[in-house]
């Protein structure tokens, strides 16, 4: 009886703090009480029984221990470990990982649907080469001195080397390559050498094809301190020139297109191939099934690692909410679904939205996301839903979302902040047909502020994840602290929503009567719809 006593009390708390105001400042009494009953190593576990307490904002977070999220990622890491040391769609890891993630659902109950879906595979079976043969010979590194475009097709080519409408220097605004015009001239059979800026990498490689090139080396544009090295960058899915692509630094590259006479050699050694691959979805068995909550998260890793933090993290968050929640007695159906090949273009989720009727996309009120929820030098992102941040607002009902999660982190006394829409993960197909979405988010390759590391402790100055999409994002790249932290913050969305979705009913409504509708302009991304740089 006390433990229950102290149950409602903390119930009726919450519900006091997170109506006043929308929780924006919980008072510091009422967070301190909160952290302590949500901290780990205090769990009552008979709590976790309980279908009614599961099923609340309090009750659910509080059973979203780090260690059970922690064996869940251990899974996926011997998945990884077995397969080839990835779980990449397309790849034996992740048929492995959709088969536990099924299995696991199976047991608790669920009726789950494996939904399958064409997507183009990409990924190396071996490095590539590069080579200078005239005037003088060269041998260059790879992944030091270039690396592959993701999407290149697969060749070797030995031939002259003709640079195309470069401009060197420091604050340049290279347009090299974007237009046909910039090719007139150009001889067929020849390496195009061209210059990051301006266009995407598809555009240029493109255009060398169509102009005769026989082999693309883009390299890059040098206009800035931070536009120099080697990246992660795609031609995109459309690019269909035929012909291989690498990407070189910009010392290197601005050797070349200064050097007379250059002739260079250099092969790819990559597949890609149109293959099929799965989406998991399931959702509880309870709930009202016209305003469904939605809830994802990706599968998938990249083909270079097991993909623990990007996107192990999320997807056993997610796991193990799922599995909390079939004990659940939703008011609102909720729907959980792991993508698949989220890392070779958002291929999943959109697939799946695309696949919606109007009257099923209708009955979606909500989408949260979680991607990337353990970072070892984390920062506790939310998704600028309101656009108060960054100028690009969600449709509505995504600020009260945006609202809701980051009442989460003052009740537990946490900073939080907003993220960029950036269409970089699974939201960016719901907000493109007008579901209200939100989600959280710990941080990829950018740099840790000062100002952030005062907030959420850390290293300024390094990012906030130096494995990302790489082979050491392994079970040793997560932040415990983050992954109980977003977890919990989830599974309070998620499970309040799953009450009620009145703040986001209000927020639509407001919207449609003042026909404001959504700021959803469409700019030119630098970065892909799959945190790959396009331009």
């Amino acid at each position: 009886m006390h433990n229950k006593n102290n149950v409602v009390r903390i119930v009726v708390s919450l519900a006091l703090a997170v109506s006043a105001a929308t929780a924006m400042a919980a008072p510091p009494v009422q967070a301190e009480r909160f952290q302590d009953y949500w901290s780990p190593g205090k769990l009552d576990r008979a709590l976790c029984r309980s279908p009614v307490l599961v099923g609340t904002p309090v009750g659910l977070p509080r059973c979203m221990e780090a260690d059970n999220v922690l064996s869940r990622l251990e899974a996926l890491q011997n998945i990884a470990t077995l397969n080839g040391g990835n779980r990449a769609s397309g790849q034996p890891g992740y048929q492995a990982s959709v088969d536990y993630v099924r299995a696991e659902l199976e047991r608790a109950g669920y009726q789950v649907q494996i939904q399958p879906f064409p997507f183009l595979a990409f990924y190396p079976s071996g490095p590539g080469t590069l080579a200078q043969v005239a005037p003088q010979q060269a041998q260059y590194v790879w992944e030091e001195d270039f690396t592959y475009l993701e999407q290149t097709d697969a060749g070797s080519v030995s031939a002259p080397v003709v640079a195309v409408d470069v401009a060197l220097g420091a604050g340049n605004t290279s347009t090299s390559g974007c237009e046909a015009e910039d090719f007139t001239g150009f001889p067929a059979g020849a390496i195009a050498l061209i210059q990051r800026g301006t266009c995407t990498f598809g555009q240029k490689a493109t255009n060398a094809a169509n102009a005769g090139a026989a082999g693309v080396i883009i390299f890059n544009q040098g206009d800035s301190e931070d536009r120099t090295g080697l990246m992660n960058a795609t031609l995109g899915e459309d690019y269909a020139g035929g012909i291989p692509v690498l990407f070189a630094t910009y010392e290197l590259g601005a050797t070349w297109a200064q050097t007379a006479g250059l002739e260079m050699s250099m092969s790819t050694d990559v597949v890609r191939e149109r293959t099929e691959t799965y989406n998991v979805i399931a959702e509880t068995a309870r709930g009202n099934p016209d305003n469904v909550v939605m809830v994802g998260a990706h599968l998938d890793s990249v083909f270079e690692g097991p993909g623990i933090n990007d996107n192990g993290s999320g997807s056993a968050a997610l796991l193990e909410m799922a599995v909390l929640m079939g004990k659940a007695h939703p008011q609102n159906k909720v729907r959980f679904a792991w993508w698949g090949a989220e890392e070779s273009g958002l291929v999943g989720s959109t697939y799946y939205v695309d696949q919606l009727s109007d009257d099923e996309r209708g009955r979606i009120k909500a989408y949260l996301n979680a991607d990337m929820v353990g970072s070892p030098n984390y920062v506790n992102f939310v998704y600028d839903g309101d656009g108060s941040e960054f100028g690009l607002q969600g449709p509505p009902g995504s600020a009260a979302i945006e609202r809701l999660l980051r009442a989460y982190f003052d009740l537990r006394n946490q900073p939080s902040e907003g993220t960029e829409i950036d269409f970089r993960s699974d939201y960016a197909q719901f907000f493109e047909v007008g579901i209200p979405f939100g989600g959280l988010f710990t941080g990829a390759e950018d740099i840790k502020t000062p100002e952030q590391a005062q907030l959420y402790g850390g290293a300024a100055g390094q990012p906030y994840d130096a494995c990302y999409h790489s082979e050491c994002d392994d079970l040793g790249n997560i932040s415990r602290e983050a992954l109980e932290l977003h977890g919990d913050a989830l599974a309070f969305a998620t499970s309040w929503l799953s009450l009620s979705t009145k703040a986001i009913d209000d927020e639509i409504a407001a919207a449609a009567e003042q026909s404001i509708g959504t700021m959803r302009i469409q700019q030119v991304q630098e970065k892909s719809r799959w945190g790959h740089w396009i331009r």
